[in-house]
């Protein structure tokens, strides 16, 4: 596992479930990056596939509110650009979609738990595997 780029992170659903359950190498990932300064993107769609009870998932309820975490809404154009992409790569898991999306977009690093279906997607993202 190298060294996050400034260019920031992509948080997918397993990255978030690990945070939360204290994997220390994705602890590592988010510090090293709020230390560098680098903007982390968690998806809404993500979010809502891990949210359950911010008051009993309290280091996620921290890591979505901390200053460099941004959460990218669902907006029309990106679920129009997600469907497309799922279209055109036989997968039907949109929010997977939404996360290539958004690594594309900002040049970020993917962390996730699912790094086949993020590659299928998308082969040339940089992908962190949790």
């Amino acid at each position: 596992m190298g060294r996050p780029s400034p260019r920031g992170l992509i948080l997918d659903a397993g990255a978030l479930i690990a945070f939360e359950r204290g994997d220390s190498r994705v602890r590592a990932l988010v510090q090293r990056a709020q230390d560098r300064g680098a903007t982390m993107v968690i998806p809404a769609g993500v979010l809502a596939q891990v949210w359950r009870d911010g008051a009993r998932q309290s280091r996620l309820a921290a890591l979505a509110g901390a200053k460099p975490v941004r959460v990218a809404p669902l907006t029309e154009a990106l679920a129009k650009a997600a469907g497309r992409l799922c279209g055109l790569r036989g997968t039907s898991d949109v929010i997977d979609a939404t996360v290539a999306l958004a690594a594309r977009e900002g040049g970020a690093i993917v962390v996730t738990s699912d790094a086949p279906d993020i590659r299928l997607l998308d082969p040339t993202l940089t992908i962190v595997d949790v």
